[in-house]
């Protein structure tokens, strides 16, 4: 089923300024928050639709990709949303600011007690990939020792917020009663507190325990990106959901290859005679060896590009071409007769550099590399 086009979720066109933009979301949230549709699924589910939809239009960067390549643009695993795998509390965190408040820290803004959702804490860990891995996309399978709830371990409602996660407090003040909610100090926020805690736990029922998680990662990552995969950190007491993996990615440094953006560069060195007579080599690319064909005559320095066979663009952008560098090998030693042979050779209009009008220069050679 095609997702619905974000611009009619929130109601706006295409030209709808940033504040229009706001406006209508702040319009369908209020409209459709869980509080004033209780057990509507419908309604939560718009709710959901309309965060992801000003999620992606209220950043300047992923507008203009969503306006040019449509939800495409966030297919992959990199740099989508998701709406429709986020929690509630996620939605209230994020966009609270918008509200003036009333929707931060996991509670509503209706007068009604939404439990506080706790999230276990997150974990870190960092993958190295070849360029292979890189250019073909790659699922890796890593051992991650996370914190669960351990087996026989039970919860109870908080007898301080009575399972609210928060507590609240009036004051009188010289303007009058002013009242003011909190987490819950007793239990965090979470609303439970430990009922029978199983032996080898910590302090709050969790127990160490390792897990093999399967990570999906998408063409085209750039050292140093991070990769969420949900739900795969610490989880959290009670009722609470886990924490996220964020996983780092490391490029490994490859032994012929070097990249630059989503192109690659190969040298490629050849002899004398090589350069003189023509030859045909095998080269290394990240999709195997391709043959390639060195024209009899060919001077240092020139550039051939092989065009599609770089890197994919992590956005979708096609692919970046493989830069082979001619490099011409001159000898350091000569035997009496190769040195004969070259002492014969001097002044040979053969031998005598003829740079022709298109034969380009080095800045020019450069200039076209970044074209």
């Amino acid at each position: 089923m095609a997702k619905q086009d974000y611009y009619d979720i929130l109601g706006v066109n295409k030209s709808a300024t940033a504040t229009e933009i706001k406006k209508a979301y702040r319009k369908k949230a209020l409209q459709y928050h869980p509080d004033k549709n209780p057990n509507d699924k419908t309604a939560e589910e718009k709710f959901k639709q309309a965060a992801e939809a000003y999620e992606v239009l209220s950043d300047p960067d992923k507008k203009s990709r969503y306006d040019q390549f449509g939800h495409q643009a966030f297919e992959g695993g990199a740099g989508g949303f998701g709406g429709g795998g986020m929690n509630m509390d996620d939605i209230f965190s994020q966009f609270g600011d918008i509200f003036g408040g009333g929707f931060g820290g996991g509670f509503s803004g209706f007068g009604g007690h939404r439990q506080r959702v706790v999230k276990g804490s997150n974990l870190r860990i960092r993958i190295k990939l070849t360029l292979e891995d890189i250019a073909n996309g790659v699922e890796k399978k890593i051992k991650v020792k996370r914190k669960i709830v351990a087996s026989g371990t039970t919860y109870k409602t908080c007898t301080t917020c009575n399972g609210s996660g928060q507590v609240t407090r009036i004051t009188n003040t010289i303007l009058g009663r002013m009242q003011t909610s909190a987490p819950c100090n007793m239990c965090g926020g979470a609303g439970q507190m430990i009922d029978k805690k199983a032996a080898g736990t910590d302090a709050q029922g969790l127990i160490l325990s390792e897990e093999t998680v399967s990570i999906k990662i998408p063409a085209g990552v750039v050292d140093g990106m991070q990769l969420k995969v949900s739900g795969k950190g610490n989880a959290a007491p009670g009722n609470g959901i886990a924490g996220d993996l964020l996983v780092a990615i490391q490029e490994e440094k490859h032994s012929t290859l070097q990249r630059e953006g989503d192109n690659l560069h190969y040298d490629l060195y050849v002899s004398f005679p090589d350069a003189v007579l023509g030859l045909s080599k095998e080269i290394d690319t990240v999709t195997g060896k391709v043959r390639i064909k060195i024209d009899a005559g060919v001077q240092s320095g020139k550039i051939l590009r092989l065009r599609g066979k770089g890197i994919p663009s992590i956005n979708g952008y096609g692919k970046g071409d493989l830069l082979v560098h001619i490099n011409v090998w001159t000898p350091k030693t000569l035997n009496k007769h190769q040195k004969e042979f070259f002492e014969n050779m001097r002044g040979d209009e053969h031998f005598e550099p003829k740079p022709e009008s298109t034969d380009k220069s080095f800045f020019e050679k450069v200039k076209d590399m970044f074209s």
